[in-house]
């Protein structure tokens, strides 16, 4: 077969991904908040693509990919205009025009205008004494053609930045506790007050439009002598980078638009008629009432069982047995938090190390690594600058460390760091114990709530050993390669995943139970693809979950049919990585199980520093191994992909009971309960 015929297309996967997220929008038993919500996300993953993707990819790709985007923004636009404004308006949420105001609603949109907007508005003309201004990434504008009257034939172009540190919709009923509740977007007010800008000329057309910018803009770490000063360098750059999308709102004027087209350097296949809202995350006024009816159960993680005692010392807790925590569904604050907070405090510790790839500015751990360091323990921080999209807030981070005395280092030249590993060395008799706590999500606070992550705290020598030497290797010039238990990447673990898969293979031929199942957010490498082809050919059962893009076709006869493929989406975003091998036991329990930081992705096995670990004790493999059968078996959030790369939403056996992953995990930690 064809290289075509045996991978589906990276990108227009990925779009099939965010069509899944589109249907949560779509969804009438997603709560109506959530909704509106989904409808952001689902422009946000949009909108991080273009900047990341677009401006790499070539002239029939963007085609292509074009025609398979048109029909979905028409679905968003058409679900938001015809089922969602009308589901709010009948929760007395109303999303108006200006001739939909009252005249005493205008009187105080005015005033607003007038003493809000008004001074940080700049009208900014283009004409020969003026340059056509820069237009910043995701910003809105307004197109203006205007006419002097004293000049009939000549029509001159101006642009008007709509600000972007006011809400985008602003309450305009005068109320405060009432359900009936009135908003105007700033766009509006802006629209009828334009004469106020222009004084004394014609107003003949406007048009709203956003521009988006190429952001993946990359220098060669290798030959710069600082770091930090090469990120610094290419946050600045990427202000400036290529417009890779125009999109315009409203009724199109084909002038103006060759205008912005020339101007802007752009074929017609990167021109977008937008036909909904401009932005659908302006909502967030909306989702942020206090309607608590039309919202997500709210949910607050538990403590894990092993930690229910917040007098407990965690790390006798951690030398007793190994610890297996599950978030959101279990308390980042009484596990991972804890975990350094004891280590910042107890006196006995002397060194605290960790990875922090994305961690937050405002992360509650950086104070306590500060204050580790201001104490005088030996603090070693793994920052990663390249984080896409955190680069400023981890440059930040990095500084504050610096400045308490932290040893901070940004990694392997050449390689982004993205395992998630943290390590305590404590003095204890006469020999220093090392704790580990070994994850597959950052350390990041905020998404702990958002996010399914897995992570093991463990001193159990081997694992805490390979721990040490995989810090050593990040922040020194170590190149060891044999590590005991930990799965290392770029080192070994693409080579152990490919031996673990041939070795189901060879059990599957000799009639030995044989099953994988690998639960990552995408799947795109060739070889690790071409090796789980063989083992469904050899009748080795293959389940993958997947949140994001898959390139490996399922269920092809001959070649495929033993290999599932399966997403979740819900009101958590999926991000743990696990991988099971059965490895001829008889019991499931008994096989291999990892989790980690790496994704089944070239770049993750190739050119990022990753770990896994694999989950020895009987309990935790027993938890796993529940964990990914609900998903295999989850009708409500599961979606299946077929042999041409579309996935259909599986059908619900009953709409009142079938409640999803999601909800099953929450009710399940409920009930756990303390040891």
């Amino acid at each position: 077969m064809s290289e075509k015929d045996l991978f589906l297309n990276r990108d227009l996967s990925w779009l099939e991904f965010n069509a899944r997220v589109l249907n949560e929008a779509m969804d009438e038993r997603t709560p109506l908040f959530e909704r509106v919500k989904f409808l952001g996300i689902f422009q946000s993953n949009l909108d991080e693509y273009f900047m990341k993707r677009m401006g790499s990819l070539y002239s029939h790709a963007r085609v292509h990919f074009r025609e398979r985007l048109l029909p979905l923004l028409e679905m968003a636009h058409e679900s938001f205009e015809k089922e969602t404004q009308t589901a709010l308006k009948k929760e007395g949420i109303e999303l108006l025009f200006w001739n939909e105001l009252t005249d005493e609603e205008k009187k105080r949109a005015s005033h607003f205008y007038q003493t809000n907007i008004f001074p940080v508005l700049t009208p900014l003309s283009v004409d020969s004494g003026h340059p056509f201004p820069f237009l910043s990434n995701l910003s809105i504008s307004l197109g203006v053609f205007l006419k002097h009257p004293d000049h009939d034939e000549e029509e001159l172009f101006a642009r008007l930045k709509i600000p972007s540190h006011f809400q985008q919709w602003i309450r305009i009923d005068g109320r405060k506790d009432s359900k009936h509740v009135r908003f105007v977007s700033i766009i509006e007010i802006i629209l009828n007050h334009l004469s106020s800008l222009f004084h004394g000329m014609e107003i003949l057309e406007i048009m709203p439009f956003r521009v988006t910018r190429n952001t993946n803009i990359e220098h060669d770490a290798e030959e710069s002598d600082d770091l930090m000063e090469l990120i610094s360098e290419e946050l600045k750059e990427r202000r400036f980078g290529d417009v890779v999308r125009l999109e315009y709102w409203g009724k199109p004027n084909q002038y103006m638009l060759e205008l912005l087209k020339e101007y802007l350097s752009l074929d017609e296949d990167q021109i977008y008629e937008v036909k909904g809202l401009l932005e659908y995350n302006s909502l967030k006024p909306v989702w942020e009432l206090a309607r608590p009816e039309l919202k997500y159960e709210p949910w607050i993680p538990v403590p894990p069982p092993a930690l229910s005692d917040p007098e407990r010392d965690i790390f006798q807790a951690i030398k007793q047995h190994d610890i297996l925590v599950h978030h959101p569904y279990e308390s980042f604050t009484a596990s991972v938090e804890r975990f350094i907070r004891a280590a910042v405090d107890d006196p006995k510790v002397t060194a605290i190390k960790m990875t922090l790839y994305r961690v937050g500015a405002d992360s509650p751990l950086i104070p306590l690594l500060i204050k580790a360091a201001e104490m005088g323990k030996n603090i070693v921080c793994l920052v990663e600058l390249k984080a896409r999209f955190d680069e400023e807030k981890n440059i930040l981070v990095a500084q504050r460390l610096e400045e308490a005395g932290a040893h901070v280092v940004y990694g392997v030249i050449g390689l982004k760091t993205h395992c998630k590993l943290s390590l305590v060395v404590r003095q204890e008799g006469e020999e220093m114990r090392c704790y580990a706590h070994i994850g597959t999500g950052n350390y990041h606070a905020v998404t702990a709530r958002l996010y399914t992550d897995l992570g093991l705290f463990t001193t159990k020598k081997d694992i805490v050993d390979d721990v040490v030497n995989l810090f050593h290797f990040l922040t020194g010039r170590s190149t060891k390669k044999d590590y005991k238990k930990l799965l290392v990447a770029p080192l070994s673990m693409k080579d152990i995943f490919l031996k673990k898969i041939h070795r189901e293979t060879a059990h599957a031929k000799k009639g030995q139970p044989a099953r994988i199942i690998a639960k990552v957010n995408s799947l795109d490498d060739r070889e690790i693809s071409l090796a789980l082809y063989e083992a469904s050919k050899a009748g080795v059962k293959v389940d993958l979950i997947i949140r994001g893009f898959c390139c490996l076709r399922p269920g092809l006869p001959g070649l495929s049919e033993n290999i599932k493929v399966i997403s979740i989406i819900g009101r958590f975003l999926e991000h743990s990585r696990i991988f099971y091998f059965q490895n001829g036991e008889t019991d499931p329990v008994r096989g291999e199980f990892f989790i980690g930081s790496a994704d089944w992705m070239h770049r993750n096995l190739h050119a990022r520093v990753e770990a896994c670990v694999p989950i020895e004790e009987p309990l935790h493999r027993e938890r796993i191994f529940e964990i990914l059968n609900l998903m295999i078996e989850d009708h409500r959030q599961g979606w299946e992909m077929n042999e041409h790369g579309a996935y259909l939403r599986r059908k619900v056996k009953n709409l009142k009971k079938e409640i999803g992953i999601h909800q099953t995990l929450m009710q399940k930690a409920r009930a756990r309960g303390p040891l």
